[in-house]
């Protein structure tokens, strides 16, 4: 029996053997230093968060590199300023026109070439990964050939064009942080959701009880439309008095100071 491995020991070696290849897929991918360092750091921190599910998986470095590429391609990177700052290019022409055709290829095209001319992954894993039928994925990666050998007419040859990628692959820095940094990072991400997640709690609670207290506590029928009540003379406002009227009020009120007229009926 063999000594035992930590689960902590067991993730280092796997970052040690896939991270640098993995930043170099993601550089191709992206064309930007930052943003590859950025997908395989999340990819690990990702592994690690579900580290039974990839220690069980027939293939941990594939479920990375997935999740590498995943992060690598998504979308959403648009929208941060720090990923639409312009990155240096590389200092040659032919590894800059390379990355150029590269990033003009929609990002299945891409991530396809990359796998198959890159990694030398076979078809049938490369249309795994990529989420795509065998048929697809061949499409993808003759039209994606095509591209880059009308740019450099001497990548036409997949041998030669796989050797370049490699080449480009490994322009500029490729260090990826610790393994023990990216174990605490996630770590520390899962304590801020949990606790995240223990507030909104706390704040859905409150106001549950706050709802349940003010609520009314029995059913309080909601007061009726008025309805037009027909055949009732309008209201019209009072005109001046006429002479009679006046004589009658001015009658009424010396009455009401000197006798007691007004509480003593009179007799006729």
């Amino acid at each position: 029996m063999g000594p035992y491995v930590t689960p902590a020991q067991a993730f280092d070696a796997l970052y040690a053997y896939c991270a640098p290849a993995l930043v170099r897929q993601a550089y191709l991918l992206t064309g930007r230093r930052d943003l590859a360092h950025e997908s395989v750091e999340r990819a690990f921190q990702r592994a690690w968060d579900h580290w039974p599910e990839v220690a069980r998986d027939p293939d941990p470095p594939g479920w990375v590199r997935a999740a590498a590429h995943d992060w690598a391609l998504s979308p959403w990177h648009r929208f941060l300023l720090r990923h639409r700052r312009p990155e240096p290019p590389p200092p040659e022409d032919d590894d800059r026109a390379l990355l150029e055709a590269l990033l003009s290829l929609p990002p299945p095209y891409r991530r396809t070439l990359v796998l198959y001319d890159g990694v030398g992954l076979d078809l049938p894993d490369t249309a795994a990964e990529t989420e795509a039928s065998t048929r697809a994925t061949a499409g993808r990666l003759m039209h994606a050939r095509e591209v880059v050998a009308e740019a450099l007419p001497e990548l036409a040859d997949p041998a030669e064009l796989h050797d370049r990628l490699a080449e480009l692959a490994s322009t500029g820095r490729a260090r990826a942080p610790e393994p023990a940094a990216v174990r605490g990072g996630s770590e520390r991400r899962a304590r801020l959701w949990t606790r995240t997640a223990a507030a909104l709690t706390v704040v859905l609670i409150g106001s549950t009880a706050m709802t349940l207290r003010t609520a009314p506590t029995h059913y309080v029928p909601p007061v009726p439309p008025g309805e037009t009540v027909r055949g009732v003379p309008a209201r019209v406002a009072p005109g001046p008095l006429s002479d009679e009227e006046r004589e009658l009020r001015d009658r009424l009120r010396e009455a009401l100071h000197h006798g007691p007229e007004r509480l003593t009926p009179q007799a006729y």
